[in-house]
């Protein structure tokens, strides 16, 4: 599965109203930085961590609402959460396969790579995959043991406290 072709992904059933877009960005104090998500539509695009929210964003829309309760300590597998992502399909199969790591559990890359259908030789795959994952916490790479993260190496560890990783 090496191919490079584009592919975008709907997973999940619904996240909030249809056609609503925008950057929403939120002061977190259990990082002592901000989360930011891009929404289109019904769909999440991004979840990121600046040091500052970009200028043209809202602090107000429900994945941000719960991404912030998740930090703060709720459980929640964001299971229900549609998510579209625009990536390699060798790629696309590592980050649907890290959904599916549970809430307080982990996997190795070598499992995820197992996971994904991917071939022994592509290991690689897996960690390109984890290393540029668009939307981190609700794709959750911080549950891959071995595996580089998409978030800095402070949110990560906070990411594993919180599920006892």
């Amino acid at each position: 599965m090496t191919t490079s072709l584009m592919a975008t992904i709907a997973l999940g059933e619904r996240m909030d109203a249809p056609g609503e877009a925008g950057i929403f960005a939120r002061e977190a104090p259990t990082l002592d930085r901000t989360v930011q998500c891009g929404v289109a539509g019904s769909r999440l695009l991004s979840v990121s961590f600046p040091a500052a929210p970009d200028a043209s964003a809202s602090g107000s829309h429900q994945i941000l609402d719960r991404i912030c309760e998740y930090l703060e300590g709720a459980t929640d597998s964001f299971d229900d959460v549609t998510v579209g992502l625009t990536v390699p399909t060798d790629q696309r199969a590592v980050l649907e396969a890290t959904r599916k790591i549970p809430y307080g559990e982990t996997a190795s890359c070598e499992q995820l790579r197992s996971m994904a259908g991917l071939d022994e030789d592509e290991t690689a795959t897996v960690h390109t995959a984890l290393r540029s994952n668009p939307i981190p916490i609700v794709v959750p790479d911080h549950r891959v043991s071995d595996g580089p993260s998409a978030v800095p190496s402070a949110v990560e560890r906070r990411l594993r406290s919180l599920e006892g990783l």
